[in-house]
């Protein structure tokens, strides 16, 4: 249940076309839901907004599916899929309203598409193999609500690339700067723009990159302002992130 519905249950009540114990019925399964091998957290989106978001990673077919199906019996929408196996999705998309993206394996399930999007996010790479990190990043946060423009392959072995496109990075709100190998994008950017810019070292890279760790700690050591980081290959992290920064005071 969102906070919209809780308050209309309510006013049922009080205008007596709903009893106390049906509603009570109804808010009995609103903290969460136990299932055995998940726990829904039911009041999710009345506190934060947003529904739980499934992590797929390590989840069979069969725990997703149960728990999407709960989810949808609750009246969730956007509920979002991260890190969502083909074979898994495959199996998903027959029992409901699936949209699968396969480069970032993400699932978007009863997904709004009358929600109005807002305000400006700016996803750049540093590289068209970091792409399934931004769609993860970018997808994430138009689901949220949020207007995305995407700026690919735009890293610092050609920099003009990026000059390019400087009007639209600085009129963002927020700009998601993605890149692996060593990870300098976010710092450059960092420099050009007045708005927060949130940094995704990927696992991208030869040998030295150690697997994200080498763009990790070029990226925490930024000298550029207004630069934070999330984890590495955190696409979902940083769009989650960008879209509370860019709703903020009522965007419009």
């Amino acid at each position: 249940m969102n906070q919209k519905e809780i308050l209309k249950m309510l006013n049922r009540v009080k205008e007596g076309t709903l009893s106390p114990d049906e509603a009570l019925t109804h808010l009995r399964t609103a903290p969460f839901e136990d299932l055995g091998y998940a726990k829904i957290d039911n009041h999710r989106e009345i506190r934060q907004g947003v529904p739980e978001v499934i992590y797929g990673m390590g989840k069979t077919a069969g725990q997703i599916c149960g728990i999407v199906d709960r989810m949808l019996e609750n009246g969730a929408k956007d509920i979002l899929v991260t890190r969502l196996s083909a074979e898994s999705a495959a199996i998903l998309e027959k029992q409901c309203r699936l949209e699968y993206h396969p480069i970032p394996q993400l699932g978007i399930v009863n997904r709004d598409t009358e929600r109005k999007k807002t305000g400006s996010i700016v996803v750049a790479s540093g590289g068209t193999s970091d792409m399934a990190v931004c769609e993860e990043a970018a997808l994430t946060a138009e689901v949220l609500g949020n207007q995305v423009t995407r700026l690919y392959d735009v890293g610092v072995a050609g920099l003009h690339r990026l000059l390019s496109h400087l009007d639209i990075l600085t009129s963002a709100r927020v700009v998601i700067a993605v890149a692996g190998m060593e990870g300098a994008l976010p710092s450059v950017i960092g420099g050009l723009v007045s708005c927060p810019v949130i940094a995704v070292p990927t696992s991208v890279g030869y040998g030295a990159n150690l697997g994200g760790i080498a763009a990790l700690l070029s990226m925490l050591n930024s000298c550029a302002s207004g630069v934070s980081v999330v984890n590495i290959d955190n696409g979902f992290g940083a769009g989650f992130l960008a879209g509370r920064i860019n709703q903020m005071e009522g965007v419009k």
